[in-house]
């Protein structure tokens, strides 16, 4: 009985540890609104997380707004110098660095991540994970036949291949030149080099649109294969009965999109509060039950096999340091070998 009395304690704490601070709950419901500028998909993630917050603290409203990582960058610096600061937390792949440099960012080391890999925090307490993204290729399973599936990305290199393959015009680690640091990653600079001229050569179909509508055009079979798209954005497509399927071709790509708190914001404790919630296995557990991938290591995906513990498979991460620093010349790779 005292074993048991003492277990139980031992989790009754770990339980409290997880919770927040009182103090911060109170100081967050005196503020009673949280302003939160997202890239994220509003029905798909941004509403239910928003209201998962509300019930669980009543009296605390969640204010949203959603744009692309530069355009929420560019509001929020526009609003800093009209001393006029309206958004307390923003999420996003790059959006913190566009805000950095004008020292428009808060530190804050989050409770829910002090033990995720450090890798998925900065030292610097300016950004966390907030959920995943694996970048890979897909096909049409209608199209192409199984035995026909390339599994490599040497298979890609097939002349059948030629003029066949979409990927997307954003020129971020989500796209071409993810792709082409993930290959140097892999191969090595003259390896890599080697083949990301004979990628070229296949003459792959720049589709002046997002990932997600790339991917569509593979589901409709206008192209019968696809690189960089989402490996869930998949799996959601073939919950819906889709003749479409994401291909294990190691190593995939991770990027993430990360939460930061915006320096001097109105409601800082209600910012803090709702950093911390998200983070939380609740609010990872609200991400995955609409499809996200969450980045907290304790919180499976929906579909479990959509992340590497589950699924099996390598990854090369591109951290958001690399993001910031090696983009421009991933960039300018690109237009060497593709435009």
């Amino acid at each position: 009985m005292k074993t048991l009395l003492a277990v139980l304690l031992l989790l009754s704490g770990v339980v409290r540890a997880a919770e927040p601070d009182p103090a911060l709950v109170e100081a967050a419901k005196k503020e009673g609104t949280v302003v939160w500028y997202s890239t994220l998909i509003v029905n798909q993630i941004v509403r239910p997380m928003s209201e998962a917050f509300e019930r669980k603290y009543p009296g605390i409203k969640v204010q949203y707004s959603r744009a692309t990582s530069s355009d929420v960058a560019l509001k929020i610096r526009n609003e800093a110098r009209a001393r006029r600061v309206q958004a307390d937390l923003f999420d996003g792949s790059n959006t913190v660095f566009l805000l950095e440099d004008a020292n428009l960012v808060a530190d804050y080391r989050p409770r829910q991540a002090a033990e995720w890999p450090q890798v998925l925090r900065d030292t610097n307490g300016h950004w966390t994970a907030l959920n995943l993204f694996y970048w890979t290729a897909a096909v049409n399973t209608n199209v192409v036949k199984p035995d026909d599936v390339p599994k490599t990305y040497d298979d890609l290199l097939n002349p059948r291949w030629k003029g066949q393959i979409a990927w997307t015009y954003d020129l971020t680690p989500g796209g071409p030149p993810g792709f082409i640091y993930n290959i140097l990653t892999t191969m090595g600079q003259e390896k890599g080099m080697a083949y990301l001229r004979a990628f070229a050569k296949q003459e792959p179909v720049v589709i002046p649109a997002a990932q997600r509508v790339v991917l569509d055009k593979v589901v409709s079979g206008e192209y019968p294969l696809s690189v960089m798209i989402l490996n869930y954005h998949a799996t959601i497509s073939i919950g819906q009965g889709a003749p479409v399927k994401w291909l294990k071709m190691e190593p995939l790509l991770q990027s993430m999109s990360l939460i930061s708190i915006v320096r001097d914001s109105p409601h800082p404790a209600a910012a803090r509060l709702f950093t911390e919630f998200m983070l939380s296995d609740e609010g990872q557990k609200v991400l995955a039950d609409n499809d996200y991938l969450p980045a907290s290591p304790r919180i499976a995906a929906k579909v479990p096999e959509n992340k590497p513990e589950a699924g099996g498979f390598k990854v090369n991460v591109v951290t958001p340091d690399m993001a910031r620093d090696d983009l421009p010349k991933w960039v300018a790779l690109y237009h060497e070998l593709f435009r």
